[in-house]
């Protein structure tokens, strides 16, 4: 395998870890208003308090794996697409001082103010990363030397915010279930259950829209499927696990459904990187859609990067799953809580 194919599958590896681990901390905040008093609202924060911070390295990483892999694509997207990534940094960013201070008074109005900033920045966040998704997948104008040639405006097309819904509908759901996995028994939990059906029924109405638009408008779609047979198996994965998680929950089996949630949006990630190769980025106009040959660094960079990977991406995993299972167990509010 070339290492310009090896680069794009680990760039998706990455990004469909974000989407796993960090998706349902976006949930979380997204589901935040729903919490009826103080102590329901520091529940929800202190559920992904110690381990928000070290998802958000799968996003780092992807974004430096980019820049190494693929600096044409980088220049081309992080110039092009200025103001909608200062939007989305100032999201991140009012989202992590949000879980930081909200708790640092004991003022009402303080709380509430930093209880809807982490909502807003949530769900901003979440609707910007599936508009970027939506036009990654539909295209966006690029001229011969593959500068962006539109302006933010024509980044919110009907496509990329049915999209931005779909993951926000994701996300929420996904949070839901990690948030009912994290509390104790009680009145909350069983809340918190209905919340899981409610946003489930969303997630589901919009990922059928969202197929139905893919396979009627953007017909290269199935074109690396029909070309590549064995990728059927992403799209039977897909639909293994949006289809069990409503059966799982029903049966009262979360993690299960926790599970599939997140198998599901790795699969959905590996969809759409079928849906982009051999494109990084894929412009209205094919002829000056960067390829992954295009867009790439010299194959002596690939593989000298390919080999810090290898290094490096262990240290990613291992830290990852030290705090998992540091904080396991469910949540429990103290002094030093958030």
């Amino acid at each position: 395998m070339d290492p310009h194919t090896i680069w794009f599958i680990l760039l998706a590896l990455l990004l469909a870890g974000y989407a796993v681990l960090d998706g349902f901390d976006l949930g979380v905040g997204i589901l935040h208003p729903l919490a009826r008093d103080d102590r329901e609202r520091r529940i929800f924060i202190n559920a992904i308090g110690p381990i928000w911070d070290g998802n958000e390295v799968w996003l780092i990483t992807f974004g430096g794996a980019l820049f190494a892999a693929f600096p044409v694509a980088y220049a081309t997207v992080f110039s092009g697409f200025y103001t909608a990534f200062m939007a989305l940094l100032a999201a991140l960013i009012f989202r992590a001082v949000s879980i930081e201070f909200r708790s640092k008074r004991e003022s009402r109005a303080w709380r509430r103010a930093w209880d809807w900033s982490f909502f807003g920045s949530s769900l901003a966040a979440s609707l910007l990363f599936g508009v970027a998704i939506g036009n990654a997948m539909i295209g966006v104008p690029l001229d011969a030397e593959y500068n962006y040639a539109g302006t933010f405006w024509d980044l919110l097309r009907p496509f990329p915010l049915l999209i931005g819904l779909a993951v926000i509908a994701t996300f929420a759901m996904h949070g839901a279930m990690f948030l009912y996995l994290k509390v104790g028994e009680g009145e909350l939990r069983e809340r918190i259950k209905r919340y899981i059906w409610g946003w489930m029924a969303a997630f589901l109405g919009l990922y059928a829209a969202g197929t139905a638009y893919t396979l009627l408008f953007i017909p290269r779609s199935v074109d690396n499927i029909r070309h590549a047979p064995e990728s059927m198996i992403v799209v039977a994965v897909s639909i293994l696990a949006v289809v069990n998680i409503p059966r799982a929950v029903h049966r009262g089996k979360v993690f299960q459904a926790f599970l599939s949630s997140g198998t599901a949006l790795a699969a959905m990630v590996g969809l759409i990187s079928l849906v982009l190769w051999p494109n990084v980025v894929t412009a209205t106009n094919p002829a000056n859609s960067l390829t992954v040959q295009r867009a790439a660094s010299s194959t002596h960079t690939l593989w000298v990067m390919l080999i810090i990977a290898a290094i490096g991406m262990p240290f990613v995993v291992g830290y990852t799953v030290t705090i998992y299972w540091t904080f396991r167990g469910k949540v429990e509010i103290t002094e030093r809580s958030y």
